[in-house]
Order: structure tokens, then sequence, then C-alpha cells
């Protein structure tokens, strides 16, 4: 298999986004996924327990220095900026938001390019432009992009930003976005 992480990007309208991709994967989908979602940093993050509720992964909050393993969702926390080390050892940090995010889908990508490339990098719905720069470390790594199309995003400017900076090697409705994931990995559909 080429490819031994998905990193996942969303913001606005990303619950939803995210449970149809997650739903589409079987228990014994081969890789792990990282999951930035832009949540508000005051307040106690439920996304892992929404998202464990629509798939067979076994999904959680990520915590320092979880060792990845495929089948299960590491989602960041909420405030905390989540990279991958070698070896894929999650690692959490508060430093500086970037574009005004943070979690940040960009420090997430770029880590993962650099540590475990070469990788898939998924970007769906939300505003701003988090994840397009990372989206370019994951391709120079060697890596798969794919962002959710305009017709199924809720909003459009992720996805938009990834696809326009010329790094994006799939552009799919939110429905497909679980099935290329399958074929990519090697897995099977459930």
């Amino acid at each position: 298999m080429k490819y031994h992480l998905v990193v996942v990007a969303a913001s606005a309208g990303g619950l939803t986004a995210l449970a149809a991709v997650l739903e589409k994967l079987p228990p014994e989908f081969p890789v792990p996924l990282g999951v930035v979602q832009h949540v508000d940093p005051n307040h106690q993050s439920l996304v892992a327990s929404i998202l464990g509720r629509h798939t067979a992964l076994k999904v959680q909050q990520a915590r320092e220095h979880d060792s990845m393993i495929g089948g299960h969702v590491y989602v960041a926390p909420p405030g905390m900026h989540m990279v991958v080390e070698p070896g894929y050892a999650v690692h959490l940090t508060h430093t500086a938001p970037v574009h005004f995010v943070r979690p940040s889908a960009d420090l997430l990508f770029e880590s993962a390019a650099r540590s475990c490339g070469p990788v898939i990098a998924v970007i769906l719905t939300g505003t701003g432009s988090d994840g397009a720069t990372g989206a370019a470390a994951v391709r120079d790594a060697g890596g798969i992009v794919i962002a959710q199309d305009e017709a199924t995003s809720a909003f459009f400017g992720m996805p938009h930003a990834a696809i326009v900076s010329g790094v994006v090697n799939y552009v799919l409705p939110i429905e497909s976005i679980g099935a290329a994931l399958i074929d990519l990995t090697g897995g099977e559909e459930r």
C-alpha cells in the first residue's frame, strides 16, 4: 500500500461532511485518519462522539503521544494544533493560530507529509483558506489531495483555495470521497 495515513480538514458545515465520509469506511479501513474540525476553543468538543455515531471506525479525541493505527480516527482537540511526528505519533501544541485558526489543517497536513509521506489529504467544506498550503506539502511529498466539490459543500472557501492553488488531484462530491479513500488505500467498501 502506497498511502499510510489520511488527514482531513473541515470547518463550517464540516460535521455533516465528515460523517458522510466516515460512514462509508469499513471497520478494517487499513490506515489511520487525522481530523481537524474548526470548533470553538472555549467549549468542550463533542466532535469525536458525534462522528463515532456515524462510523464503524474507532473515533477519539487525539491525546499527546497517541500512536496512530489503522481503523482509528484521531480528532484534534479544540484550541490545540495536532501534528504527526515520525512513527505516526500525535503531538499537540498550543502555538500561535495559523490563518486565525487552531487547530490548523496546514500544520496537520505539512507534518503528515514530512513525517509519514506520501499521505492522502482531504479538504472538506469550510470558510477561509486553511489547508491549501498544507495540501501543497502533501503533493510535494508524493501524496494525493482530494477536495470536496462546490455543489456539495456548505461553504466552498477551503476546498476552493486548495483547488485554485493547483495541487488538488480529485474534486469529488461528498458522497464519493469515502469510496475514493477505499480505492486509494486498498480497503474494502462497507
